[in-house]
């Protein structure tokens, strides 16, 4: 199983046509089984797209809970180009979307699961206090319950917020996100047997913390027993996935090379290979994140 993660930055990157095509390109070489991506941008004003274009890429409308606005996916929406990109280039993979918030004043800005894989069900849950869709610091969990050759897996694409922040603390976030966990993927379906849901869960993301400071965010998942697979894997690079200063470090410290985007698992499942790419080495730069590859 190879997995993918991406903060795309999207629409909001300089020369962005150019980087949905080279990432696009990306895709199809690494023929991923699993992408999660944030980050994923529309514009508040284009045209919905049509429904039948919808169907043709694959497109799953998302789960809603109670409250929750169904979403509306227009046309420069990033993940439905890159899904007709994938499609035409043979590659077809099932996704959906969800908007968290209203990114830089002018976006509808959400997350992303694309799978090759047949989808059991589909879920998203917010993890920040906020549910005010105005509030940039608003955070949702994206998740897809995906039929694996290994049976029914939960794949969860997350973009936290930061340790320090006084409104919204990683944190509580946290908190928030493993109590959704624990009461909804965590438990067996009507008709499921309990062991089904023993079963590896997985989180893919950006979350907002640097695995080089002790006592924050990284350190918190870590104790609560998750599994980095970056730490897991035989083969693995430097695994940097940020260069600061970039958006939303450059008030919180960033470093020359930092490792903020993850793929963690809640069982220990050895990893083959962790690799970085889209980094301007190994793949275009096609984001302010680089990409990070998961072999398992």
């Amino acid at each position: 199983m190879k997995l993918i993660t991406l903060n795309t930055h999207s629409i909001v990157e300089p020369d962005y046509e150019e980087k949905l095509y080279s990432f696009s390109r990306v895709v199809l070489e690494e023929r991923p089984e699993i992408l999660a991506l944030q980050e994923v941008n529309q514009t508040v004003s284009a045209e919905p797209a049509p429904e039948i274009w919808l169907e043709e890429t694959g497109y799953l409308p998302c789960g809603r809970r109670e409250g929750m606005e169904p979403a509306t996916v227009r046309m420069d929406n990033h993940a439905f180009r890159l899904a007709w990109l994938l499609k035409e280039g043979g590659y077809s993979m099932a996704w959906t979307w969800i908007p968290a918030k209203v990114g830089y004043g002018r976006y509808d800005e959400g997350l992303a699961l694309f799978t090759v894989w047949p989808v059991e069900k589909t879920d998203q849950f917010f993890i920040s206090e906020s549910h005010d869709y105005q509030n940039w610091k608003t955070r949702r969990v994206l998740g897809m319950n995906i039929l694996t050759p290994s049976g029914p897996r939960w794949f969860g694409c997350v973009h936290m917020g930061w340790w320090q922040d006084e409104e919204e603390p990683f944190r509580e976030q946290w908190a928030r996100l493993c109590a959704e966990l624990e009461k909804n993927w965590m438990k067996a379906e009507p008709g499921q047997e309990q062991e089904a849901v023993k079963s590896p869960i997985w989180l893919m993301g950006d979350c907002n913390s640097r695995a080089d400071i002790r006592g924050e965010g990284y350190d918190l998942i870590r104790s609560s027993g998750w599994y980095d697979m970056y730490e897991m894997a035989r083969i693995k690079d430097q695994g940097d996935t940020a260069s600061g200063p970039i958006d939303g470090w450059k008030e919180e410290g960033s470093a020359p090379g930092m490792r903020i985007d993850y793929v963690w698992c809640s069982e220990r499942v050895p990893a083959a290979v962790s690799r970085v790419i889209c980094n301007g080495i190994n793949g275009p730069l096609v984001s302010d994140h680089y990409g990070l590859v998961t072999e398992i």
